[in-house]
């Protein structure tokens, strides 16, 4: 049975901390998908497509992950796609507590889908996307937080 892995998130922008896990993850799974959260109620800096975009751009060589958006309940999307898995990184302790709290929801939604835990490495644990957001919204350099493959020049926020 082949394993399929979702790895949601908003993903406003794509860190590299992002891009490492989920690299990490491919020998653990035979494809990931990328699920990007669309939220009506939520206003988000990228736009969804714009999202897509860039990790598609940095994944365009790798058949083996997939960059999908959904709305609703992840777990919903994941039996969609024939996911057995959920996949999250956590950088702090705060991660843990909050994604635990997710894990056993889902887990209590979806018995079938198991959530799988990656640490970030620790030069990662500080980046976040609000972080990166803020230097991007500020017009600073947030070239070395996002994955080289993606050019922020060629992307513009929702303010811009």
């Amino acid at each position: 049975m082949k394993k399929i892995a979702v790895f949601p998130g908003s993903f406003d922008p794509f860190t590299i901390g992002h891009e490492a896990i989920i690299r990490r993850a491919m020998s653990l799974f035979d494809e990931i998908i990328v699920a990007v959260g669309s939220n009506a109620l939520k206003k988000n800096f990228y736009s969804l497509e714009t999202r897509m975009e860039m990790i598609n751009k940095v994944f365009e060589d790798e058949p083996r992950v997939r960059v999908d958006y959904y709305e609703g309940l992840t777990v919903d999307f994941c039996k969609k796609n024939g996911a057995g898995y959920l996949l999250r990184g956590l950088r702090t302790s705060a991660d843990f507590e909050f994604e635990r709290a997710i894990g056993q929801v889902n887990r209590s939604m979806a018995p079938e889908i198991e959530t799988v835990f990656l640490l970030t490495v620790p030069e990662h644990s500080f980046i976040n996307s609000t972080i990166v957001r803020d230097i991007i919204r500020s017009r600073g350099d947030a070239s070395k937080f996002v994955p080289s493959a993606i050019n922020l020049k060629d992307y513009k926020g929702i303010k811009d």
